[in-house]
């Protein structure tokens, strides 16, 4: 049982998440990956994800094992941005990383880049972000739209809740296996666990990927949250015949032009120089593929003093995620994107 204990300032402090959480998303999706291929949810979207996979996301499924402890700084906090939450990731101190790493089974510990991780050598952390950016995109970027979709419904309910009922019918509502007896919500839990919010509120994030029983985080001075499952409708992550897919997205732009778009909208501004390392490709090639997209309005390029850095267009996003077409309002002229925020390693 995990019991969450609130005082007058915290009930005043409940407060739901803006939208879906690209961090939780991608922990949870994780946790689906490693479960039955016959989930009557996630089923068909772990096949197809399997296949759209590297084998650098092995780094992140030792990480985040389908069942127990997954590490609290995959995590960071809620009502952030994936490149803000990639910072964070990448910025996390020695001290927490060996402590979480070392509360993963003793198996995980083997292989010699988890060692360095958890060191906190940079050249891991980076290759660590780079992975996670990689993973959203190219398995929950093009769905990312229905995530939405459920999550946003599920706040619309919740906030009904509030609104008729205050924030007690709120915190009875979220879940069968929650119960509200004040000033105790209790949580059926795999653990006995004891959550004192002393003040500090407590952040309810609706999630598409949470399945089962609602989580929280395992180091209760964190800031308080409580993740529960939002697809009350089961719905799936299936692509209608509009949506583009992978296979049918090189088909159309070709294998080497779909990696170039996907890179970019991953990495949120990138310079030609680093995409062609990254894919393999000559610094010619990723210039030709570039500029046909910028011709075709996939992509944006802005020249920083020396630099060009690419960001994905509206329309280049819509193409990765499968919407339709006249659902983006593309613009007569691009609109130039703010020099990117880069990410760099730093103590905690």
């Amino acid at each position: 049982m995990l019991n969450i204990h609130f005082s007058a300032d915290d009930l005043a402090r409940v407060r739901l998440a803006s939208g879906p959480d690209p961090a939780w998303e991608t922990l949870l999706s994780l946790h689906a990956l490693g479960g039955s291929p016959d989930h009557i949810v996630f089923g068909p979207w772990r096949a197809r994800a399997l296949g759209a996979l590297d084998p650098s996301v092995s780094l992140l499924r030792r990480l985040a094992p389908p069942r127990g402890y997954s590490p609290d700084f995959l995590t960071p906090g809620a009502d952030t941005s994936l490149e803000s939450a990639v910072d964070a990731v990448m910025s996390v101190g020695r001290t927490r990383l060996r402590e979480e790493l070392a509360l993963l089974p003793a198996r995980h510990h083997s292989a010699p880049w988890m060692r360095r991780l958890a060191q906190g050598e940079p050249e891991t952390m980076r290759r660590l972000g780079g992975v996670l950016r990689r993973y959203h995109q190219r398995v929950l970027g093009r769905p990312w739209h229905r995530i939405r979709a459920v999550v946003e419904g599920e706040r619309a309910l919740r906030a009904r809740d509030l609104l008729d009922g205050g924030v007690e019918r709120l915190l009875g509502s979220i879940h069968p296996l929650v119960r509200w007896e004040p000033p105790v919500l209790r949580v059926e839990y795999p653990v006995r666990q004891d959550l004192f919010l002393g003040g500090r509120g407590l952040v309810l994030i609706p999630s598409y990927f949470c399945w089962g029983r609602p989580i929280s985080l395992h180091d209760t001075t964190l800031d308080p949250i409580l993740v529960y499952p939002a697809n009350r409708t089961l719905q799936p992550l299936t692509e209608d015949p509009m949506t583009a897919g992978p296979a049918a997205l090189a088909r159309l732009l070709g294998r080497t032009r779909a990696a170039v778009l996907e890179e970019i909208a991953a990495s949120n501004g990138i310079t030609g120089g680093e995409l062609a390392r990254r894919l393999g490709i000559s610094a010619a090639s990723a210039s030709e593929h570039t500029a046909t997209m910028r011709g075709a309005n996939l992509i944006i390029s802005q020249r920083v003093t020396n630099t060009v850095w690419h960001t994905v267009s509206p329309l280049g996003q819509a193409l990765l995620e499968g919407r339709r077409p006249d659902a983006v309002a593309l613009p007569t002229t691009p609109v130039p994107a703010p020099l990117p925020h880069r990410i760099g390693a730093r103590s905690a």
